[in-house]
């Protein structure tokens, strides 16, 4: 069965000096814990949908799935909060995740420093995808009105992946990074090729999103907030175009921005 996406709670609604008890729908909040090959690895706070993709791609995210071959399979108890996930080869030490963890959550010292260790691995962009400011627009835009429990709730942040014209998908969360990962799990679970894609934001864009960016392969990010001048530090090293505020006519071009074109 099914969880619910939104509760329903009666409110006192002000409007000037016209006070009235109206029900409304704010969006649901659940902890998630997630397992990976029956030891207890993390809980995540989180909208209570989509937690296969969700799963998946925080696992991506942290380093601990690379490639499709190393997942076995997923067990979802979604009415429990309870994710199992299953590897074919060994994953890192719940310690040594933990401690990775606490430190992502807490801050650093030098960027140097975080970009070595969170974004090892991670291959500079060599993409030739560009795209014109009018279509960013365009897309922040669809995304804004496509984000249905946003709409419902006000509540939400939301993500959407492009190709071309075409949106290829689109996933809520009450946490922007959520949203992200869910992104980021799909394209794992469907082995999709996103050297050529572009990823439309509604949050603020910082280090730890552009790292998951990053991790994807994806070259251009489209963010409806602002960035993190340590985001747009690893952006300019690793090769991603950021495009912030893109909402209304307005967009403000931070990173490489060779890929945005003007009529």
């Amino acid at each position: 069965m099914a969880v619910p996406r939104t509760a329903t709670v009666t409110i006192t609604k002000v409007t000037g000096d016209f006070i009235t008890n109206v029900e409304d729908e704010v969006a649901r909040e659940v902890p998630v814990t997630l397992f990976i090959n029956d030891e207890e690895l993390v809980t995540l706070v989180c909208s209570p949908h989509h937690l296969k993709e969700l799963a998946v791609g925080f696992l991506c995210s942290e380093g601990i799935l690379q490639k499709r071959t190393d997942l076995k399979d997923v067990f979802i108890k979604p009415e429990e909060g309870l994710i199992w996930v299953e590897t074919y080869g060994p994953v890192p030490s719940r310690r040594n995740f933990l401690k990775r963890y606490i430190t992502t959550c807490c801050g650093r010292g030098r960027s140097s420093f975080y970009f070595i260790n969170d974004a090892r691995g991670i291959s500079p962009m060599t993409s030739r995808l560009t795209i014109s400011a009018g279509t960013i627009l365009e897309f922040s835009r669809e995304m804004e009105l496509e984000a249905s429990l946003f709409q419902a709730t006000g509540g939400t942040h939301s993500a959407a992946l492009y190709s071309g014209s075409q949106r290829l998908l689109l996933y809520e969360d009450i946490g922007r990074h959520n949203a992200v990962d869910k992104i980021f799990g799909r394209a794992f679970l469907d082995e999709m090729e996103l050297k050529d894609k572009l990823l439309v934001f509604s949050g603020r864009i910082s280090s730890e999103i552009l790292i998951k960016v990053a991790r994807m392969g994806i070259p251009i990010l489209v963010a409806r907030g602002a960035p993190t001048d340590l985001a747009l530090e690893m952006a300019r090293e690793v090769g991603i175009t950021v495009v912030g505020f893109a909402r209304g006519e307005r967009l403000n071009i931070y990173t490489h921005g060779e890929r945005i074109i003007f009529p």
